[in-house]
């Protein structure tokens, strides 16, 4: 699992970081935690992006050496971690590389995804892409608007009372994952408020492993 911390772009959290990995390697997974550039040290897309799919790279092209199965590398974030594994999600095919960049899976936790309209999470997109930023970059870092058949399979999960990144963020991209015909798993929890990481009164994480053993098993590209 290659593990992209949340922090608005600005920072990394480490509860959303760290602390996924120590929860998720008792679970027998290997995690790699991605130390991403950031908008609050004077980066912009496509940094972010690079360095999440150098990630994946870098990765896959060691499988053996880290002793992991290279046909099973999922990317996971939460928040603005979210905004950028869905952005990865749906651009890996952006880069030329001999080594797959596609994920096999994503997990995405209270994401940032869209970047127009009421429900755009301001703050992430002002330190992901400037006060300057055009209409046609904002247009092509709202993830929901370029899912496609190749968009991997997808865990999402929200709170229905998060006021930090809007419960529509979630909704928005499984609906598009719904329309090409992509796997995908939705909770939508009642009760909790942005950020949540492990901190949550419900068992997600319980929901995210079952899905992850099912989605290996039945995906043949996972």
């Amino acid at each position: 699992m290659v593990i992209l911390p949340g922090g608005g772009y600005g920072g990394l959290a480490e509860h959303e970081g760290i602390g996924y990995a120590e929860h998720f390697m008792k679970a027998g997974i290997a995690c790699f935690v991605v130390s991403y550039r950031l908008g609050s040290q004077g980066f912009r897309h496509p940094a972010m992006l690079e360095d999440a799919l150098a990630a994946i790279c870098t990765i896959r092209s060691g499988a053996h050496e880290y002793g992991v199965d290279p046909h099973r590398l999922g990317i996971m974030g939460s928040s603005a971690g979210g905004h950028l594994a869905a952005h990865v999600l749906i651009a890996w095919d952006q880069y030329k590389s001999e080594i797959s960049l596609r994920p096999d899976f994503g997990i995405l936790c209270y994401p940032v995804i869209t970047s127009t309209g009421s429900h755009a999470h301001k703050d992430s997109f002002l330190n992901l892409a400037g006060e300057a930023a055009s209409e046609s970059l904002l247009d092509e870092l709202s993830c929901e608007k370029h899912v496609s058949a190749e968009t991997p399979p997808c865990f999402i999960w929200h709170t229905g009372e998060d006021a930090g990144v809007p419960v529509e963020n979630s909704m928005l991209f499984a609906s598009a994952l719904r329309e090409y015909g992509v796997a995908f798993e939705l909770h939508v929890y009642a009760k909790g408020g942005h950020g949540l990481g492990l901190n949550a009164e419900f068992s997600w994480e319980t929901d995210c492993l079952r899905w992850i053993k099912e989605t290996a098993q039945q995906n043949p590209r996972a």
